[in-house]
């Protein structure tokens, strides 16, 4: 199946497109700004996506939508929702300043593939990593938090491994992998 990803963020596209087109499947990149609501929730960001996007976009192709974020149990879960936001602001400098004195370094990253067909309509698929984060950044691939987390089974993290290593352990792997399942 031919999908359009809408994603401004690069990093994303390649890593669910080896994913998808290791399965048979065509992603094509497509860069085309939509609004992000406000909330808490994953899945109402995606949800509300969606919606607006199949309104909008041209054509009957379908497309899909990632969101995701770093959850931190110690900072109540933050930044959540708001994670791009806060690397923008302050960085993996800054949350590694954040980890400092905390008796807990567990994390975990969530991500929420949103789906939208006309025939198939919408759907959300979710794929949660759990591990901590590293009292110092390390390796050079990957992007954003990459550097600072530690998948669980590991003591590298996701920045010094290769993709296929990330996307083995990663929570926008697994939500690729549900997604591909649902393809057929």
């Amino acid at each position: 199946m031919r999908v359009r990803f809408i994603t401004s963020n690069e990093g994303k596209y390649v890593e669910v497109r080896e994913a998808l087109e290791g399965a048979g499947h065509e992603l094509i990149w497509k860069k085309h700004p939509y609004p992000e609501v406000q909330t808490a929730s994953l899945d109402e960001v995606v949800e509300e996506g969606l919606a607006w996007l199949g309104q909008r976009l041209p054509g009957d192709e379908p497309f899909i939508i990632e969101d995701s974020g770093l959850f931190v149990p110690e900072l109540r879960d933050f930044p959540g929702v708001f994670s791009a936001y806060v690397y923008k602001t302050i960085g993996n400098a800054g949350m590694l300043k954040l980890m400092e004195g905390r008796s807990s370094r567990a994390a975990r990253f969530e991500s929420r593939i949103g789906f939208w067909s006309r025939e198939k309509g919408r759907h959300i698929f979710g794929g949660t990593c759990r591990g901590t984060i590293s009292p110092s950044a390390r390796g050079s691939s990957g992007f954003g938090y990459d550097p600072i987390f530690m998948p669980e089974g590991e003591s590298r993290t996701f920045a010094e491994m290769v993709k296929t290593e990330k996307n083995a352990h990663s929570h926008r792997g697994r939500a690729a992998a549900r997604f591909i399942r649902f393809l057929g």
